[in-house]
């Protein structure tokens, strides 16, 4: 069973950064792709960016620049740096992980942009 879990969100002024995690557990293969999708109160799930296992990266259009994703592939841990948040940026951020056909979601982490 895998379990993906993400730390890191919290309130941040517009403007400030903050530094997602997610970290696979009970896995014992590489993931092939990692990644983070958000999803803001009454809007439906989006792409923030991805990475595979071989760095190979996809980003939201309107995302580029501000956030960068990272992955330290043999132990199925992504990153997201958020830099220049602004209170549109504000939603649940979860992780995910894909394997095959296999799809796996974290819980979810809360970040708030607000002054």
């Amino acid at each position: 069973q895998v379990r993906l879990v993400e730390s890191g969100g919290g309130l941040v002024q517009p403007g400030g950064s903050l530094r997602l995690s997610c970290a696979a557990s009970g896995s014992i293969f590489t993931l092939d792709s990692m990644g983070w999708y958000r999803q803001a109160p009454g809007k439906e799930r989006e792409l923030v960016a991805t990475m595979t296992v071989s760095g190979g990266s996809n980003y939201a259009d309107s995302l580029k620049g501000r956030f960068t994703i990272s992955r330290a592939g043999a132990r199925n841990t992504v990153y997201l740096q958020m830099n220049n948040l602004r209170p549109e940026d504000t939603a649940v951020y979860y992780c995910n992980g894909l394997y095959g056909r296999f799809v796996y979601w974290g819980q979810g982490t809360q970040v708030t942009v607000s002054s």
